[in-house]
Order: structure tokens, then sequence, then C-alpha cells
């Protein structure tokens, strides 16, 4: 203490600033800004289904990836981002209220890692990653309840709601993005080992050597759990047993053997599915403690030699059960016409079928997307399928459905009410005939 009053005033005031930008998390002028509701009642022009829009398709909003939730713990809220609601034009964290439609903005400041966001199942909490001014990343939790009482009251804090959980070791790439363990303790991000090399169009994903690093939530302590020699993707943890990391070999289109699992220590790291040579395995995710969907696609001719579609397959010991896939006379081939995914071939030997697949963890329904636009609803029981929704363009992304936690409705991304420029958020629901009629 001797030692720092005998410093002089400018020194002083350079060691100030240095502390108070390690105890300030991020420039929070825009956290907590509203959004008027943009919420509206549309009537799908197929099934005559009532639809509620969040996001009206005005703003480049995004949903979260299937693999994580949707929805915050207080069942109201639901997380997205969005590339140009911020003021900066930085991509931002936002939520939106379910009943009332407001938006509210979570996060602020450049370096935010909003394509990767994790809404906590225990706790309301958001975390995400973000790119320090030093270039170092860190790991932040947000406390979402003070935050979204203080916005709606209109008495935002000028700090106070985020923590930094840690800083990454300063070699760290992110790649595959990160996930939360089932008991919330721990966070798994996957890693580049080195700089990829820029992805030209149409290429398929560089392949670097990568891994995957566990954080300890309590204390920050990063450590290594598995070295792959492959590009990490879709990095995702059980929710129902800590401890069990499923994982991808990332190459943006058809791999070799895709999906890969291992325990949190490192021990029994395994392929997931034994692929053959027609297999094109994409978009798992856990539909329970002991099963992982994921969709065989079918969307060439010379696919459909083998069964595809929306299968499940069993952890322990290893047996498939198959959940269906689209008739080749139900795709109508213009669905492709202007869509610009490198990865998806559009020629005449073109087929749909589904695309992408989502779950409820009680075991009774799966819902799966097409080439068409459509989703589609599946009784895991017998199979039967139920178109929801229609028209929803898969362009400028797909819809990418995720159930509700109480399986009664589907959030879809949709490019529907801006002709594809930009994509809304909707609620397509799971009519109570339906759940009814089992």
């Amino acid at each position: 203490m001797q030692v720092f009053r005998r410093m002089n005033h400018g020194l002083r005031l350079v060691l100030l600033l240095a502390a108070a930008a390690v105890a300030t998390p991020a420039l929070a002028e825009d956290v907590g800004r509203q959004f008027a509701s943009e919420q509206q009642l549309i009537a799908d022009r197929t099934t005559g289904r009532v639809l509620t829009v969040l996001t009206d398709g005005t703003h480049a909003d995004a949903k979260n990836y299937p693999t994580h939730p949707q929805w915050a713990f207080d069942d109201q809220h639901i997380i997205f981002r969005s590339g140009d609601r911020d003021a900066d034009g930085e991509p931002q964290a936002f939520a939106v209220n379910e009943v009332t439609g407001a938006v509210t903005q979570l996060t602020d400041g450049p370096g935010t890692g909003a394509g990767s966001l994790n809404v906590a199942r225990l706790s309301n909490r958001l975390y995400y990653m973000r790119k320090a001014r030093n270039g170092r990343t860190q790991l932040i939790e947000v406390e979402l309840t003070p935050l979204l009482a203080d916005a709606a009251a209109g008495r935002m804090k000028r700090d106070g709601y985020e923590r930094v959980v840690t800083t990454m070791p300063e070699d760290h790439i992110e790649a595959g993005g990160f996930t939360l363990d089932a008991d919330e303790r721990t966070a798994y991000v996957g890693f580049d080992a080195q700089r990829a090399p820029p992805r030209e169009p149409g290429q398929p994903v560089p392949q670097v050597p990568g891994g995957l690093r566990a954080i300890d939530l309590a204390t920050g302590a990063v450590r290594t759990v598995v070295e792959v020699p492959f590009r990490m993707g879709h990095v995702q943890a059980n929710p129902f047993r800590p401890g069990e990391i499923l994982y991808c070999h990332e190459t943006g289109g058809d791999a070799p053997q895709r999906m890969w699992i291992v325990n949190a220590d490192g021990t029994g790291n395994r392929p997931v599915y034994a692929e053959g040579p027609l297999d094109w395995v994409t978009h798992e995710q856990f539909a329970d403690a002991d099963h992982v969907i994921f969709n065989l696609m079918g969307h060439k001719r010379e696919l459909r030699q083998v069964p595809t579609g929306i299968l499940l397959v069993n952890l322990r010991d290893n047996s498939v059960a198959h959940l269906g896939q689209i008739p080749i006379e139900d795709f109508s081939r213009a669905a492709l016409r202007g869509f610009t995914d490198p990865n998806i071939p559009q020629d005449d030997t073109s087929t749909g079928g589904y695309w992408h697949n989502a779950v409820t963890h009680d075991g009774r329904w799966a819902a799966g997307d097409d080439f068409d636009g459509n989703v589609w609803l599946i009784d895991r029981e017998n199979g039967k399928r139920t178109l929801l929704s229609t028209g929803h363009l898969m362009r400028p992304d797909h819809a990418h459905p995720s159930f509700s936690p109480d399986g009664t409705r589907l959030l879809v991304q949709s490019g529907l009410l801006s002709n594809g420029r930009k994509l809304g958020l909707m609620i397509v629901p799971v009519p109570e005939a339906v759940r009814q009629a089992r």
C-alpha cells in the first residue's frame, strides 16, 4: 500500500483504468434495450393452423441451433440472436417474451459470440463466449432474472448482470460451439489446435486437428478432455447424464464417420452409429439419456438405395429405430430453386426428404423440416406423420424446428414473411386434437 501511495498520479491512473477494465465485463449501454412487440397471428396457407409470429422478418434474427435449449428457465422468454438489432450493428443476444412479444437486448459490445448461446436448464441464466479487448476468449454468465425485470421496469444498472467465468488459454480457437453439462457445473467447448485456412465458397470445411476443453463454472479452471485429428463440430452434452459429450466431425457436408461421443474424463471416445458407404449422417441431438436422434439424408436418388430419414440410435447397445422418410413423389424440386447452400446438390436427381429434426425428451414426438419448407410432426409410437406448417422457404437459412419444454409447440425460424430475405421467429402449435388422438 505504501508503494502505491508513492506512485505518481499518471501511473496510478493507468493502474486504476486497467483494474476497471477487468472488473467491468462489457460496455453495456444497450443491455436492457426494449423493442416493441412484433407479435401477430397468421394462418398457415395449407393447414389453416394459427401460427404465432414472434419476430416479423424485418431484422436478421435467428433461433439457437436445435442441439441447444431455446426457452429460458422461466418458460416465458425465448433466447435468440440478431445480426442487426444492435445500435452498433454487432450480433447480440436477445430475449422475446412469448406472452407479450416484448424483445429485450441481453448483450452488448464487440466480440459477442452470439452464434453459440447456451440457455441454462437449471437456472435462469445465459452463457456465451466473448472476445475481450486483448483478443482472449472469455466465458460469460448472465443473470437473466434481474436483467429482464430491470429492463421491463426501465431501471437498468450500469453493470452487475454478468460474470466472467474464465478467460480461455491464449491459443484457444473456438470450433463447434460449447455446451453445458447436465448438472451445469461444467461447460465443454470445442477448439481448433491450429488456425484453419479460410473456407472457399462451395468447398468443404477446412480440416485441422482439434478437440474438447472442459471449464469448471465455479472456479474457471480449464482442462483438455480429448484431442481429435479432425474439425470439431456440434458440441453438446447429454442433458440428462452428466459427463457425456456428443460431437461430430464437421465437414460442412458428408463426413466418413460423423457422430462421436466421449466421457468428460476423456475415456470412452468412440463413434456413434457406424456409417455405411451410402449413409449421409447429419443433425444429431440427444433424444433422452440413452438415445440420439439424427437424420440420414435422402436428398439424392442414389442415397435412397438404403433406408434414409430420421433415426434414433441407442447409445448403450447401438440398436437403431427408424422414424420414417418423406416419399420421393411428395417432393417439389421447385423448392430448391434459389437456395444457395453449397453443400446440397441442386439437379434432376434431387429427391428432397427430411433435412433437420427435433424431439421431445419424453419419448412421444419427433419433428422434421423438409426441402419444401414444411414442418412435420412424427408420432414416435406408431410413425404417423402429420403436416403442421408449410411455406417456410428454407432461406436465408433452414427452419430448424425445436420443441418447447412441454412439447406443445415448436419454434421455427422462417423466411416466409420476408420472401426469404431475412428470418422471423414463429411458434407452430402441436394441435390438441393431434395430441389427444393416440
